[in-house]
């Protein structure tokens, strides 16, 4: 069985696993050199920041100071998935390996939210933490739409064509 956690407790772990995302998001943006990778970076870094907003909203703790000291906070280097990307940049295999991380990430936050959505009691925090369940199910569609992009697979908008012929 998982851990219980009190809603400040989740809170904090949702503001942490944002915080990450934004970091890896805004890095990833910044060595991309693909022009539609740097806009699906972009974008997703941007709601991250408004995920963030969410959550400090209901959020009474003090150890990330406010949402603004929190969004430029430094980078948490020991995040796992933050050391995976630097290693890709030096591999030269950017956009392919931040979009394969980001579909893992995603992943882990869709569970996670889940399951703290799951014992939340508060109906305004659950509604929120179900909010980015969703959101962040959209961010991994549109992650794995810019990954078979960029890896050259069939892309959905061709699946028409492909299934026709």
């Amino acid at each position: 069985m998982g851990k219980e956690y009190t809603l400040q407790e989740a809170l904090a772990l949702a503001i942490r696993a944002e915080k990450d995302s934004m970091d890896f998001y805004r890095k990833a943006l910044s060595v991309a050199t693909n022009e539609r990778a740097k806009k699906v970076f972009e974008l997703l870094a941007n709601e991250e920041v408004e995920h963030l907003k969410s959550f400090f909203e209901h959020y009474k703790g003090t150890e990330f100071g406010d949402f603004k000291s929190c969004i430029d906070s430094p980078v948490n280097v020991k995040n796992p998935t933050y050391v995976k990307l630097m290693k890709a940049i030096d591999d030269k295999v950017v956009e392919q390996k931040a979009l394969e991380l980001a579909l893992i990430e995603e992943k882990e936050c869709i569970g996670q939210y889940t399951q703290l959505a799951q014992g939340v009691v508060d109906p305004g925090v659950r509604s929120v933490f179900e909010r980015v369940v969703k959101e962040t199910q959209r961010h991994y569609d549109l992650i794995e739409s810019e990954y078979a992009h960029i890896m050259g697979m069939v892309h959905e908008s061709d699946q028409d064509t492909f299934v026709r012929e």
